[in-house]
């Protein structure tokens, strides 16, 4: 198949920036065509102030991206279009262009931006659902995209644009999402759900099955509120002899975090600041257990599938897309969100019964194995393609004219 990928690199890097590049590459390396039409957010940092502020108001519709790759359409006449992040250079025009060559489209989500100015339905560390509940106003009002109202509004704008247009309801031919949750939250919310299908991340260079451990237990990732940090570190002051916890990541937090440990020396807590990711790999191999305490919406932590590959054992709350990946009891164990009492008594339990929670980690080796390797990935990925090229031409738009909406005020 020839192939054609559209991507919008975020200023900061982040999974999605890695999803990007990694599926162009497997499907090069096994020999399909592949285009690439790219954008990069840092490409904004040269411009001027009142480039920049006119750029938040024609997010919705970029005459530039639009031109660009209906020409490169033409050109090269791929058979499929999947789309990442459009935000905020290419924007939601791509999707037309692609629609106007009769070119099928793919778009992957790993957030819920659709719904959410924001992304994450994260509000002040605490899960918000204000902008689905009420209305998009709500991150006007709350700031939620950058802490910016104009650019939450130019966003909001971009969103209830395209909303009224059908762009997402009528133009994307095919969503990809990472989990079941993912799913539920997009169709409670409007989209069409034979149009999404679960198609999960992947994992290479494989890792390897961990040899041995030192009985530690890990955690990684950002030091902030959202991700459960207080309540990881409140359930290990209620640990009699509790394991010796190893955090890796830096955020907000860290300050506070190492205050806490400064005043209670005997929680066998150790705070490991930013660690490269080999690093991390040789932690979570020691480790017997990984924590991840998150009270938010995770779209799908990579470290699950790393820690699937090692055989390393997994505690996670029970909360969002988490107990879509793991299977309390079979591939981890899960315990309530933002509770101390109940991360504790499940953490006790492990420690207790050691060796069904090795085979626990086996389990999850498993797993890696039948669902989450490149080859795994490369036949889902590429059946998904054939079936939606297929497809898409039996459907009927059913669109508000792009020149009509974005030439009238929104309302």
């Amino acid at each position: 198949m020839k192939l054609l990928y559209l991507f919008n690199l975020y200023q900061q890097p982040g999974g999605e920036n890695l999803w990007v590049r990694s599926e162009p590459e497997l499907f090069r390396a096994r020999g399909h065509d592949v285009i690439i039409y790219e954008r990069d957010n840092k490409e904004i940092q040269g411009w001027s102030l009142g480039k920049k502020a006119a750029l938040l108001w024609q997010a919705r519709w970029s005459r530039e991206s639009y031109a660009a790759v209906r020409e490169l359409i033409r050109r090269e006449r791929p058979d499929i279009a999947h789309v990442y992040n459009t935000l905020v250079l290419l924007t939601p025009s791509v999707y037309y262009a692609c629609r106007d060559e009769g070119v099928p489209i793919v778009q992957s989500v790993y957030n819920y931006r659709l719904l959410c100015p924001a992304g994450n339905f994260l509000r002040e560390g605490k899960v918000c659902e204000e902008c689905v509940e009420h209305s998009l106003l709500r991150s006007i009002r709350h700031a939620c995209y950058r802490d910016s109202y104009v650019q939450s509004a130019a966003l909001a704008a971009t969103l209830t644009s395209h909303r009224r247009m059908g762009t997402w309801t009528s133009v994307i031919d095919r969503y990809l999402v990472p989990t079941a949750f993912m799913k539920r939250k997009l169709v409670e919310n409007g989209l069409p759900a034979e149009r999404i299908t679960i198609k999960p991340n992947y994992h290479e260079p494989d890792p390897g099955l961990r040899e041995e451990t030192d009985g530690s237990v890990l955690y990684t990732g950002r030091l902030s509120e959202e991700k459960g940090i207080h309540t990881l570190v409140e359930a290990w002051k209620l640990l009699k002899n509790p394991p010796l916890l190893r955090i890796i990541g830096d955020g907000p937090l860290r300050s506070s975090l190492a205050r806490t440990l400064a005043d209670h020396p005997d929680l066998r807590v150790e705070l490991m600041g930013l660690q490269n990711h080999s690093q991390v790999i040789s932690h979570l191999k020691t480790a017997s257990c990984f924590v991840l305490p998150s009270e938010w919406y995770e779209a799908f932590p990579h470290v699950i599938l790393e820690a699937f590959a090692c055989a390393v054992p997994i505690l996670a709350s029970r909360i969002g897309t988490l107990p879509d990946v793991i299977t309390d009891g079979i591939t981890g164990m899960l315990f309530d969100p933002g509770s101390p009492e109940d991360l504790a008594s499940k953490m006790n339990w492990m420690l207790q019964h050691p060796a069904t929670v090795s085979n626990i980690g086996i389990a999850g080796r498993h797993e890696y194995v039948t669902k989450y390797t490149a080859d795994k990935n490369y036949e889902r990925l590429l059946g998904i393609y054939e079936s939606t090229a297929r497809s898409a031409g039996t459907r009927q738009y059913e669109t508000v004219s792009p020149e009509q909406e974005l030439s009238s005020p929104l309302q």
